[in-house]
């Protein structure tokens, strides 16, 4: 089952019906939606509405009904007030003269207009000078009242089923010849507003009261009542409400329907294209190689402007043709312009998925390819070169920027600033080192030639430092070295020139024996030393000869330990030696590295505290094998681990002891001429010796 479904879920059957799935789902849900424009003319919110009463419909015929009325009875009174042009305030006759700029030509024209009196006293001139206009533009006004007035007269005649009485205390206006409050609150639905009170039926529209934008169309009009004698009634008969309350159901079954359509398609869609763009540009789950096309070569930013084209073209065309063509043009207007946009998306998911989105933009080949190039030259060239580029290219930069030079200018100000302020710090940094301050060092964070030329002055004044660090280290060592090798040779020696003098003298044959004794001692003492020194200068200097063969560390170093035996006895000493269960072979020189183990074991006998454990373990690690060989020191191990490295020291810094002080330093050198790494540490008066070897 898993081959089956590995073999087809890439497969280009899979991605043609997953291509096709989306088109269909998007073309449905966009022709369902356009339908319902159409039908509805964008009133989605009747599936929010819980009746009638409540729907924006009703709220806004009813607004209509009470805007009709309160013009007529607040601002008409009747046709002969307008005709009189009761309407006509003097405000409103200021205000349309000045938007016909009657006054700014007797203003700038008029030789009567004088400019050091107010504006009064020269508007009452103008009223005097342009009374024909102005009687002309309060004519045309009447006109306009009158057209209104009609217009508004003829809404309330064309209204069918509903009934309405509206009364200023003066003028009537009514299509009923029963005005009582009791006749209009017997219809099913009514609204009334008497002087300061305010009723209406069913509860429902009073429910509209908490939605401020609906209520708003009604209370706007109605705020015009102010005065107290004005009165409107509204009655909704059954004639008017019941098509209404029937339309407004039937609209919102329709619209519920197209919704949960709408949903359906858009879950197909969201579906169907997450699918696609699992599989996009793979062969199979785990691919990590996208494959990509001729047509993927198409620059994104140009798919990006391709895409913006094809949005607005169907905009275009769909405000060009109409929204009720939807059957005819809209749907295969969207399946061809659909289409070719989900091949545009699914080329920008591709170089999204192989992270090549911004390097396969024209913007990004055009400005990478110039500054390739021009960091080619800059990098080939001297520094000359680097600073005719800047000469050339900055004012080149100020002519293309030009709308924006003031930046370009403080940019440049800046770097100048910058630059300055980085050649100084070199400067400064080289005065001091100059002046003997050779552990001071530039930081500067510059990558560019002051960066380079700064980072050089600091790895020379680095060599530098160690140089001086490493001659005094050298000069030091050299004193220790006469000082420690003139001590431990002129000791035997001093002995052996005493003791020769008498037995010069001796005549006793016992004590000549004893003298020949003691010389026989130091002269073995001497030798030993001797013997030492010439050993740590071959070493130090490379020059022993090193043949390499198989070596079973395990092994030698439990035969070395059976061979001493006897020596460990007499001290008390108890090894303890830890090693894996299958054989360590390492790379090495038989005789060396035995050399080095009996110098570690010799210093054990030495300064190891009797009666106490020595630990040696065996490590093997990746590449390479790790002997630690652990004791106590019977001596306080006051120095450091670097200074128990240097020759002729000794962890007794009494120098009672017998040794020379040059076994570690031989067991280091052999160490590095076998290509191992030797090194120790001290820890309180533990003394650990760790050598690491390559296997073999």
């Amino acid at each position: 089952m898993d081959t089956k479904w590995t073999r087809y879920s890439h497969s280009l059957t899979t991605k043609i019906v997953l291509f096709i799935m989306v088109i269909a789902c998007f073309t449905g849900a966009i022709t369902i939606f356009m339908n319902l424009i159409s039908t509805n003319n964008d009133d989605f919110g009747v599936v929010f509405e819980d009746s009638y009463y409540q729907s924006s419909k009703f709220i806004e015929e009813s607004s209509s009904v009470i805007d009709v009325l309160t013009k007529i009875t607040v601002k008409y009174k009747n046709q002969e007030n307008v005709s009189k042009g009761g309407c006509i305030t003097e405000d409103r006759i200021q205000s349309e003269v000045n938007n016909s700029n009657l006054y700014w030509e007797f203003q700038d024209h008029s030789k009567l207009y004088n400019p050091n009196l107010s504006y009064e006293e020269n508007y009452k001139k103008f009223k005097e000078i342009y009374a024909d206009k102005i009687s002309q533009i309060k004519n045309d006004l009447i006109k306009e009242d009158l057209k209104n007035y009609n217009v508004c007269v003829q809404r309330l005649k064309n209204l069918n089923g509903v009934m309405y009485y509206a009364s200023d205390g003066t003028n009537t206006l009514t299509n009923t010849t029963d005005t009582s409050r009791g006749y209009f609150e017997s219809f099913p639905s009514y609204m009334i507003y008497d002087r300061v009170q305010e009723k209406l039926y069913p509860k429902e529209i009073w429910n509209n009261k908490s939605n401020d934008r609906k209520y708003n169309w009604i209370s706007s009009n109605v705020n015009e009542l102010h005065q107290q004698d004005s009165v409107i009634y509204i009655g909704f008969t059954n004639e008017y409400l019941n098509p209404a309350i029937e339309q407004w159901q039937q609209s919102r079954v329709i619209i519920n329907s197209s919704l949960y359509e709408i949903a359906g398609f858009l879950l197909g869609l969201l579906v169907s294209f997450i699918c696609l763009i699992l599989i996009t540009g793979r062969r199979f789950f785990g691919d990590k190689d996208i494959n990509l096309n001729s047509f993927d070569k198409l620059y994104n930013d140009i798919n990006l402007a391709a895409c913006a084209f094809l949005i607005a073209l169907w905009g275009i065309a769909v405000n060009a043709i109409g929204i009720y063509n939807v059957g005819k043009i809209v749907i295969p207007l969207t399946i061809s312009i659909g289409s070719l946009g989900l091949i545009l998306v699914l080329t920008l998911i591709k170089h999204i998925k192989n992270r090549t989105f911004i390097k396969n933009t024209l913007v990004y080949r055009i400005f990478y390819r110039v500054f390739k190039f021009v960091k080619e030259v800059y990098n080939s060239g001297s520094f000359a070169v680097k600073v005719v580029l800047i000469t050339i290219g900055y004012p080149a930069l100020i002519a293309l920027t030009f709308f924006m030079f003031p930046i370009t200018i403080g940019a440049a100000v800046w770097i100048a600033f910058k630059k300055v302020k980085e050649f100084q710090l070199i400067k400064e940094g080289v005065e001091r080192v100059k002046d003997g301050e050779l552990n001071h060092k530039i930081n500067l964070e510059s990558k560019g030639e002051l960066g380079k030329l700064a980072s050089n002055i600091n790895s020379i004044t680095e060599g530098l430092n160690k140089a001086v660090e490493n001659e005094v280290k050298s000069e030091r060592l050299k004193t220790e070295l006469i000082t420690n090798v003139s001590h431990d040779i002129r000791t035997p020696l001093t002995s052996i020139i005493t003791y020769v003098d008498l037995l010069k003298k001796e005549t006793d044959k016992s004590k000549a024996d004893e003298y020949i004794e003691v010389l026989d001692q130091k002269s073995q003492r001497l030798k030993i030393l001797t013997e030492d020194l010439f050993e740590a200068a071959k070493a130090s200097s490379g020059s022993i000869p090193v043949e390499y063969e198989k070596i079973d560390v395990t092994s030698l170093i439990t035969q070395g330990l059976g061979e001493l035996n006897d020596k460990i006895e007499e001290l008390g000493l108890e090894f303890r030696l830890n090693h894996p269960k299958d054989k360590v072979y390492i790379k090495a020189d038989g005789k060396l590295f035995w050399r080095v183990i009996e110098n570690l074991l010799s210093n054990i006998f030495k300064y190891a505290l009797t009666g106490s454990r020595v630990y040696i373990d065996i490590e093997e690690l990746e590449s390479e094998a790790r002997i630690v060989i652990k004791n106590i020191s019977a001596y306080e191990l006051n120095i450091s681990a670097n200074e128990l490295m240097e020759r002729f020291k000794r962890g007794d810094e009494s120098r009672s002891s017998q040794g020379s002080g040059l076994g570690l330093s031989i067991a280091k050198s052999l160490i590095d001429i076998q290509n191992g790494s030797f090194h120790i540490e001290i820890d309180g008066d533990l003394f650990k010796a760790m050598i690491e070897m390559p296997k073999f």
